[in-house]
């Protein structure tokens, strides 16, 4: 058995200002169950994944982004892959809590192989969180000839 074709959740830790806004946005507004915490860090499971946010007194504040589609995407960021319905989902739960986008819903490379829907949000913390969804799911790796 290959390691890549194991389904093994990852893990990432990532700053943030405080565990309270930390904890309504990941464990509320997102609904991740929340796992081990202590005073400075907070672990939540991330559709599956492990995130370990962290509080940290020094954030880093510059935005390096890269041009996709006409849109400054943030080169830092993190997020997941959802089947479309879950996706259609978030985009409304987004819009009832009055989460602002950074990107707005929309699809990205259209009529071409990884077609996919895709945003882009911000936590509390001003960390950057990308939900998408491929119209192919089995296109996610595929690579362009």
């Amino acid at each position: 058995m290959s390691l890549e074709s194991v389904q093994i959740p990852f893990h990432l830790a990532f700053p943030v200002k405080d565990i309270a806004s930390t904890r309504y946005f990941y464990g509320t507004f997102l609904q991740c169950e929340i796992g081990r915490e202590a005073e400075r860090w907070i672990d939540f499971n991330f559709f599956g994944h492990q995130l370990s946010a962290h509080v940290v007194e020094d954030q880093i504040t510059q935005v390096a982004v890269n041009e996709v589609d006409q849109h400054a995407v943030p080169a830092r960021h993190f997020g997941c892959v959802l089947p479309c319905l879950v996706w259609d989902q978030l985009v409304e739960r987004c819009q009832q809590y009055d989460i602002r986008f950074y990107i707005s819903p929309y699809t990205r490379f259209e009529g071409e192989m990884g077609e996919q829907q895709t945003f882009f949000i911000q936590d509390p913390s001003g960390n950057f969180l990308e939900f998408k969804c491929f119209k192919h799911y089995q296109s996610l790796f595929e690579k362009v000839e």
